[in-house]
């Protein structure tokens, strides 16, 4: 099974659609809102997913699909690294990172990477299709409602 370790506060930089809330220093809001689609993007999926973030929880967040990991005293790259470290099998673990200390800590232990604009664009791209989904969806409710009740 794979197993996913995301430098969430490195993603949560690169994903436009966050920047209002960037700007407005909600940190919890954005960091809720990462988990949650990164919870959309691996629905159904047979896959292992760690979040880690920088700081201390909030308020709890409850998901299916993924772990959220709270650095607490320490930074999130040290708990990421433990992480690796600490795995049966590090060619069964993605990371998601653009620092280049995490990537480079990872390819060393076998893990395999990907940036996080590459992450990011495949976010972007279920968004996207999400939204074509949902406007195909409304369109024909409302072709069945006029078929239903004759009106135009």
């Amino acid at each position: 099974m794979k197993n996913y370790i995301i430098d969430g506060n490195n993603l949560i930089y690169k994903i436009k659609s966050f920047k209002k809330l960037l700007s407005n220093h909600d940190n919890q809001a954005t960091r809720d809102k990462l988990a949650f689609m990164i919870d959309d993007f691996f629905y159904g999926r047979k896959v292992n997913v760690t979040l880690h973030f920088d700081g201390y929880e909030s308020i709890p967040v409850k998901l299916s699909n993924i772990k959220i990991v709270y650095s607490m005293n320490e930074k999130a790259d040290a708990k990421i690294k433990r992480q690796i470290d600490s795995s049966k099998n590090s060619r069964n673990i993605i990371v998601v990172s653009s620092d280049l200390e995490i990537k480079n800590f990872a390819r060393v232990n076998g893990c395999q990477v990907l940036s996080s604009n590459e992450f990011s664009a495949m976010l972007n791209s279920l968004s996207s299709k999400k939204a074509e989904d949902e406007k195909a969806n409304t369109s024909l409710s409302t072709e069945s409602w006029e078929k239903l009740f004759g009106e135009k």
